[in-house]
């Protein structure tokens, strides 16, 4: 049961929700939506965006009622720290789930295609299923599959790409600045540019995937590299996308005065994401651009 009184020392229990179930629901939509469509079964984009469109609605109505709450004063100092506490583990969660992905990039360039060129324990296997292979990076393994491709210059449009998220890092910490002195104008600039800097990136990085497919034939399909190149930076380009919304949300947020200098927890959960979405940029263009 809901609590109605709300001191110092009480912590705010909501009244029981949907949104959680409706949540799961919409994120196995989009999960069967785009396995199928991947797997070459052309309604599985349909459901794949139905699964995003459910999703959305779920987290803007979940969202709204948060905030609803918030601005009815019914979270105390106990509940900001559960708050905080979340997203720190919410984050830490993010930093596994690249961890995984980086962990893949760098096993297959440092086992598994020495091992099937014949070094080490794949002697046998390069001598009698790939007699010839020789490994190297980029690499789309033995039988050349999805055939001949380029890679995508470092020096081109990842450097700026990247020189643009370093820039969104300074501008979403001088909003912080801004809203911490209480100078809204500065805040709404500053935060702005923040929202319009990832869009930015997301455009060149769609310019980049247009150009990867109809110029270098470089696919999803492009052996072990087409695979990990296309899933270490489509899923960063996905957490781009979320954060950007987040920082738009925010950015509305603040033009109606839902913070003051030292309640703003919403907008530092939102900072904390956008420099971590920074910071796993520049590893990705480390290793998968540069080396």
């Amino acid at each position: 049961m809901a609590q109605t009184q709300h001191d110092a020392s009480a912590y705010y229990v909501p009244h029981h929700s949907g949104w959680p179930f409706l949540g799961s629901i919409a994120l196995f939509t989009t999960m069967i939506g785009v396995a199928n469509w991947m797997n070459g079964h052309d309604w599985g984009q349909k459901v794949f965006f139905v699964g995003i469109a459910m999703l959305l609605l779920v987290l803007g109505r979940w969202f709204g009622d948060v905030i609803a709450e918030s601005l009815q004063g019914k979270y105390n100092a106990q509940v900001d720290t559960s708050f905080r506490m979340g997203m720190m583990w919410f984050i830490f969660s993010e930093v596994m789930f690249f961890a995984a992905f980086f962990g893949a990039l760098f096993y297959a360039r440092q086992f598994a295609l020495p091992w099937l060129s014949g070094v080490g324990d794949g002697a046998l296997t390069n001598e009698f299923l790939y007699n010839g292979y020789t490994a190297g990076w980029p690499a789309n393994g033995p039988g050349n599959i999805g055939g001949s491709y380029e890679t995508i210059p470092a020096w081109g449009l990842p450097l700026l790409n990247t020189l643009i998220l370093l820039t969104s890092g300074v501008t979403i910490t001088m909003a912080h600045h801004a809203l911490k002195q209480a100078h809204r104008k500065s805040l709404l600039v500053w935060l702005g540019a923040t929202v319009l800097l990832g869009a930015l990136f997301l455009y060149f990085q769609a310019t980049e995937y247009h150009e990867a497919y109809t110029e270098l034939n470089l696919t999803l399909g492009s052996g072990i590299y087409g695979s990990t190149f296309f899933m270490l930076t489509g899923f960063h380009g996905m957490h781009v996308t979320l954060g950007a919304i987040m920082l738009a949300v925010i950015w509305l947020r603040c033009a109606k005065g839902h913070f003051s200098n030292d309640h703003h927890f919403a907008f530092e959960a939102v900072a904390w994401y956008w420099h971590f979405v920074d910071v796993v940029w520049l590893g990705l263009f480390l290793f998968v651009y540069v080396l």
